[in-house]
């Protein structure tokens, strides 16, 4: 199939730029830029680090003087405000390019419009809503963080196709292939979270580090531990790591314990009184601490937990091709559930993708039903 040069065939060059710096934005969002000017593509760019140059000021940086009369392609409005750096809106007027096209609208409050706005009243051409839900798609977990102030949470399980995630005796090492294990790398090293229970941080004294063959970020360990349960010896916790560790545990949790593991630098994070971690008020606190997406790598009793909370926004629910059974073999999600089926969680937007020998099967919970 021939790819018809048009507004969508630049936007999508922007969006697949956007796309591989994924991760690496911390709570800012990922954009993409591409200039065009007689047909020819004269400069692209990508928002690379926050606190650096957006998309539109490397892509401007590569056009030079070529950039007069062009048309400027940008996955996300160009800010309209000084923040780290000069608003690129400014720049783009500078330049004296003749059309901006924009994906989307940036849902952060301080722009909304405004850049939009700005360009229009300096007489530039604005063309607003090409490839729109895959610009959304792309920064979902921004989107989520910016209106909300909470985190982007995607759940991974890993299980057989009877929905145990363990067998009987607990053995999880492996449930998945090496295709689908590379794959939860790539989303560890693309979200500035990565959140078990006590249960999991005992049974399986896990690293929760991105190891893939290339160079890779790591996210924030996070584990919920209401009776802080964690050894001291624990493998995540050793200083050599220089990976930040956060406990989410209570009021009620022991005092003593909670200054040993501050004294080998872990965030303990109070949240709520009760029994069990408040996990609204952790995702609150985290959201605070500017972590901006969570994967989700719990056992059962945190996925359903999470669940019946409503704060999973995403699934990746992974398949092996694979029978264990067991009555007390561990499930994806332990709780107490819905009665009737026709209460049951929906999920939208399903995709299933092969991954190996496994199936990954992705989608947003439904909360409205």
């Amino acid at each position: 199939m021939i790819d018809i040069i048009n507004d969508s065939y630049y936007m999508r060059l922007a969006l697949e730029l956007a796309a591989k710096a994924s991760g690496q934005t911390g709570i800012n969002p990922v954009v993409g830029c591409v200039i065009v000017k007689e047909g020819r593509i004269i400069g692209v760019g990508t928002h690379l680090k926050r606190g650096t140059g957006h998309a539109e000021v490397h892509a401007l940086a590569m056009a030079g003087t070529e950039a007069e009369g062009s048309s400027i392609y940008v996955t996300l409005e160009p800010c309209s405000h000084y923040g780290v750096t000069p608003p690129c809106s400014e720049r783009i007027i500078e330049a004296k390019a003749a059309k901006v096209v924009v994906a989307m609208q940036d849902p952060n409050p301080k722009v909304a419009g405004r850049g939009i706005a700005r360009l229009r009243e300096a007489g530039i051409e604005v063309v607003v809503g090409v490839l729109e839900e895959e610009a959304r798609m792309l920064n979902e977990a921004f989107i989520k963080y910016i209106t909300t102030g909470l985190p982007f949470v995607t759940l991974k399980t890993a299980s057989t196709l009877d929905g145990k995630i363990a067998s009987k005796t607990g053995d999880s090492q492996w449930v998945t292939g090496p295709a689908a294990r590379e794959l939860v790398h790539t989303l560890r090293h693309r979200h500035s979270g990565i959140m078990v229970g006590s249960a999991t941080a005992l049974a399986d004294d896990p690293l929760l580090t991105t190891r893939l063959s290339v160079p890779a970020l790591h996210p924030v360990r996070i584990v919920a531990d209401s009776r802080l349960r964690m050894p001291l010896q624990a493998r995540m916790l050793a200083a050599e790591s220089g990976i930040p560790v956060t406990v989410l545990t209570t009021g009620r949790a022991d005092a003593h314990k909670r200054s040993q593991l501050e004294d080998r630098g872990v965030q303990v994070l109070i949240c709520g009184d009760g029994e069990h971690v408040d996990l609204q008020d952790a995702m609150r606190q985290l959201a605070e601490r500017e972590i901006g997406s969570i994967l989700l790598e719990g056992g059962g009793r945190l996925n359903g937990a999470m669940l019946e909370a409503k704060l999973i926004d995403k699934v990746m629910l992974f398949f092996a091709p694979k029978l264990i059974g067991g009555t007390s073999a561990p499930a994806s999600f332990q709780m107490e559930g819905w009665e009737q089926m026709a209460d049951a969680l929906h999920i939208r937007e399903m995709k299933a993708e092969q991954v190996g020998e496994d199936i990954c099967i992705s989608g947003y919970p439904d909360y409205r039903l």
